[in-house]
């Protein structure tokens, strides 16, 4: 069954229920727009703080979407594109786009003007829902993704080139389309984060999304009661993948186009959030404001929150034990999960794991994992050896790119580029990514178990340890460390910190920079690699 019937399922049964809503923070003394006010009405709502809107709205005007897709020519086998920042409109265009029969081609906003403009020539995209935010990207286009011959302005006004997606969509009956989907039909290409270079195009059918469903709703027990808040950027897996537990539950969602920490609270106590899926970034943000005494968690009502997980990067430990200082009754969980597995959960914690935090957990719903060496056969449990998942979400290949899948995708295992272990219960902990791993000297060491012993100083915000380049050991490890606003540190202190690491593992020099992240939380490694190219191992760095 595709997650359209799921939508039409939840208009029929709760048509007049809020699905989303949209709150702005950062829009003072903005407007409340309700479903019923934009209907037929304005073209856009700019200015809106809250917007909001129902099952039966988002059904209809999915519906809409894809009488438009098919009027132009776009469906079984067309691509249409999507490169917008998180609005109510992302829902019904997704939805819409999926009913014609089409894929659905969601575009990662943070990319370059080229990732992007390669992104849309590689899936040969029939069209291109384009956000208000981005209206510069129609000019060349014609050039550089020739195969884009639709253009639809999601915003105020058209620019030359595009219509507008509220007038074109007015105008487009309103009832289903009455295209026939299967699960194995194709549905979507979503694109790797491109840590590693191009980002590489990764096609889905549609039974891999209804998997993800079932997944997320079983590892957190939505129902009709539950607030979801959805922070992260919906281009990526990480986001809808978890509201799709929203969806299976038919309960509300609010997505949240703001991250700062008082943003989130007022979110959560306004809106009577019980689940809300965090990047550690967010999570640190808040503890830092509460430690700093900018905010106060007795200023909100929290008392509703029943869940907090995070996902997408590796999480410390310590940042989940100083969380749970302050929400002893909240229940935690750690997903894992990549693009390629359909997002998270394939590994998955548990609430019910907390005293293993620190491990991502074990084969989630229809999964299976083992750990395997270079040779691809299974390491004793305990041995370090790369992360392999089969399950009913793996892609079915990368897009256009034999090569590519042949090398990540064998009899059904997904080799995921992750290294890691299995303990005496079968709880799985990742040491770092294959590609970061550090040789020093022949030995391995992996960058998270350092980043992890910093952390535990108090004036540490964020760190990340990269390679750098050594005449006798080859590489050393380095590490870039970003201290809590209004703290100080100093290298000797770091030094002597490490001391308990052993000494191939301590980091060669420390340099105090902000780590950058990139949406989904991920530490963007390849950018310090790229600035601290040629770095003089021998030079002391600067407080």
């Amino acid at each position: 069954m595709p997650i359209t019937d799921l939508l039409r399922r939840n208009a029929e049964l709760k048509g007049q229920d809020i699905a989303i809503v949209e709150i702005n923070p950062r829009v003072e003394n903005g407007t409340f727009i309700s479903w019923r006010d934009y209907e037929d009405g304005p073209s856009y709502p700019d200015g809106a703080r809250r917007r909001e809107t129902t099952w039966g709205h988002m059904d209809r005007q999915a519906n809409r979407v894809a009488n438009f897709c098919l009027s132009r020519g776009i469906g079984r086998g067309g691509k249409a594109a999507m490169l917008m920042t998180n609005a109510l409109e992302w829902f019904p265009i997704y939805f819409g786009i999926l009913r014609s029969g089409a894929m659905v081609v969601p575009l990662n906003y943070r990319n370059t003007r080229a990732e992007i403009q390669c992104c849309l020539e590689l899936t040969r995209c029939d069209a291109l829902f384009l956000g208000h935010e981005f209206a510069e990207y129609i000019h060349g286009l014609d050039e550089s993704a020739p195969s884009v011959k639709h253009l639809v302005f999601v915003g105020r006004g058209r620019p030359d080139g595009a219509v507008n997606y509220h007038a074109a969509t007015r105008e487009e009956n309103p009832g289903a389309p009455g295209v026939t989907i299967s699960d194995e039909d194709a549905a979507a290409i979503y694109f790797t984060s491109g840590t590693t270079g191009m980002p590489k195009a990764i096609l889905q059918n549609h039974a891999s999304i209804l998997s993800v469903c079932l997944t997320e709703q079983r590892n957190h027990g939505q129902t009709e009661d539950d607030v979801f808040l959805c922070l992260a950027p919906l281009f990526h897996t990480g986001a809808m993948m978890h509201w799709l537990g929203s969806l299976l539950s038919c309960s509300g969602a609010v997505l949240l186009r703001d991250a700062r920490p008082e943003s989130i609270l007022s979110a959560v106590s306004d809106e009577g959030v019980t689940v809300a899926f965090m990047l550690v970034p967010w999570v640190q943000d808040i503890l830092q404001a509460v430690g700093l005494g900018s905010l106060r968690f007795e200023d909100y009502r929290l008392g509703q929150w029943r869940l907090m997980h995070i996902g997408a990067q590796p999480v410390p430990p310590e940042l989940v034990m100083r969380w749970r200082e302050h929400f002893p009754d909240q229940a935690y969980d750690t997903n894992y999960g990549l693009s390629e597995a359909m997002g998270p959960g394939c590994v998955h914690l548990g609430i019910e794991n907390t005293r293993k935090v620190g491990a991502i957990g074990r084969a989630g719903l229809g999964w299976q994992t083992k750990i395997v060496g270079d040779d691809a056969l299974p390491v004793r449990r305990g041995a370090i050896g790369e992360l392999l998942v089969k399950g009913p979400g793996v892609m079915k290949c990368y897009y256009n790119d034999p090569e590519a899948t042949a090398a990540s995708l064998r009899d059904g295992w997904l080799f995921t580029g992750d290294m890691g272990y299995e303990d005496e219960e079968g709880f799985i902990y990742l040491v770092d990514r294959k590609k970061d791993v550090i040789i020093s000297g022949g030995e391995n060491i992996y960058p998270i178990q350092i980043e992890d012993h910093i952390r535990q100083l108090d004036c540490v915000k964020d760190v990340a340890v990269i390679g750098a380049n050594d005449p006798r050991l080859v590489e050393v490890p380095v590490a870039i460390v970003s201290l809590k606003e209004g703290r100080e540190c100093s290298t000797e202190e770091m030094e002597a910190h490490c001391e308990t690491l052993p000494r191939y593992k301590r980091p060669r020099r420390f340099i105090f920079d902000e780590v950058p992240r990139n949406p989904t939380g991920k530490i963007e490694k390849t950018v310090l690699r790229t600035k601290y190219r040629g770095i003089n191992i021998g030079v002391e760095s600067k407080v």
